[in-house]
C-alpha cells in the first residue's frame, strides 16, 4: 500500500513538515509501506515568481530534514521519498528528492533533470538541471525510481528507470 500527500501552504516549513510528519503516521496506521510527498514538500511552490528570498529554503540533502524523516521513517518501517529544495554548495540548487528506507537508511536522491522556465513556471531562477542520471533504489518495498513533475514529459527517463530495474 501507497501514500501520494500533496496539501495546501500552512505558511512557515515547520508547520510544513510536522503536517507531513502527521500525514505519514495517519498513512502508516492505515497500512501504507511507502509514501511520497509533493514537490518542494515544506515549502509554497514558489516558482510563479522569480525572488530570490525563497532560496533560504534550499538546504543540504541528507541534512535536517532528511535526518529528521530518517527517524520518522524508521518509526514507522515505512519507505519514503522527500522532494525537497538542495543547496549542493552555497549557489548551487537543485530541485531533489532524498529517498529514505524503511529502515531509516538514507539510499540517495534524484536530482530533477527537466527545468521549465515559461510563465508561471520560472524554476531555472532557482534550480539547476539534475546532473545525478536515473538512478534506482533498492528499499524495502521493491526497486523505485522518482521522476519529478515536468519531468514525466520525457520519456528518456522513464526508460532509463526501467532499464535500471525500477518495479
Amino acid at each position: 500500500r501507497a501514500a501520494l500527500v500533496q496539501t495546501t501552504w500552512t505558511g512557515d516549513k515547520e508547520s510544513m513538515i510536522k503536517a507531513h510528519e502527521e500525514y505519514a503516521r495517519q498513512a502508516a496506521a492505515q497500512g501504507a509501506k511507502v509514501i511520497c510527498f509533493q514537490e518542494l514538500f515544506y515549502g509554497p511552490y514558489f516558482c510563479q515568481v522569480q525572488d530570490a528570498q525563497y532560496y533560504s529554503y534550499a538546504e543540504s540533502i541528507p541534512g535536517p530534514t532528511t535526518e529528521r524523516f530518517q527517524a520518522l521513517a524508521r518509526e514507522l518501517g515505512m519507505v519514503m521519498v522527500l522532494p525537497m529544495y538542495e543547496q549542493e554548495q552555497p549557489g548551487v540548487l537543485y530541485n531533489t528528492a532524498a529517498v529514505v528506507d524503511a529502515d531509516g537508511s538514507y539510499l540517495g536522491k534524484y536530482r530533477k533533470t527537466h527545468i521549465p522556465q515559461v510563465k508561471g513556471f520560472w524554476e531555472k531562477f532557482y534550480f539547476r538541471p539534475g546532473n545525478l542520471g536515473y538512478p534506482v533504489f533498492d528499499t524495502a518495498v521493491g526497486r523505485v525510481g522518482v521522476y519529478i513533475c515536468y519531468d514525466r514529459h520525457f520519456p528518456e527517463g522513464w526508460r532509463a528507470l526501467g532499464l535500471n530495474g525500477a518495479q
